[in-house]
């Protein structure tokens, strides 16, 4: 019992859990990559998808421990990186979100599954997955782990989504 009550604390750090409420649409306009349009970004590979239900959610925060994870409205209001990319999970095949990054450089990304589509995440139902894709324990894993370097260009990244597994464990559906 522990243990879940670390990773509900922990969980608890995620974007739109903490005692600021997000705003849904912060970050949205500066993400969105355009036709023909040049410049840093990611084309980001979610995979493992649990089902094709609900809402996919990317962000994309600064590569630090002090940022990575922090409220929306916090980071945009001290000027600091903060995109988001959300759409429906389409009906079939391996999705691919594009998201711009202001400059070239390391970033953490983060990608939600919010399999109900109502914009929390729900560690008992929803998936979740980082750049980098970490080894997930009881705790938000450091940005260090989850950088992921943005060239001039569009910059492929793939993400393993991870769902909670039995009582006490998170991560990637077999074969994912």
């Amino acid at each position: 019992m522990k243990r879940i009550a670390l990773l509900a604390a922990a969980l608890a750090l995620l974007p739109g859990a903490g005692p600021l409420r997000s705003t849904p649409d912060l970050g949205k306009a500066e993400a969105q990559c355009r036709p023909n349009e040049s410049g840093p970004a990611f084309m980001v590979e979610v995979a493992g998808l649990k089902d094709h239900t609900g809402r996919l959610k990317l962000e994309v925060y600064p590569a630090n421990d002090a940022d990575f994870l922090a409220d929306d409205n916090v980071l945009v209001a001290a000027g600091k990186t903060f995109r988001r990319v959300e759409v429906a999970v389409p009906a079939a095949g391996t999705p691919h979100l594009c998201v711009r990054v202001p400059a070239p450089g390391a970033y953490a990304v983060t990608v939600l599954h919010d399999r109900d589509g109502n914009r929390k995440f729900n560690w008992t139902h929803d998936g979740i997955g980082f750049s980098g894709n970490p080894k997930l324990g009881w705790s938000k894993p450091k940005a260090r782990s989850v950088s992921a370097t943005a060239g001039s260009g569009v910059t492929p990244l793939r993400i393993v989504l991870n769902y909670r597994n039995g009582l006490m464990s998170v991560g990637p559906i077999r074969g994912a």
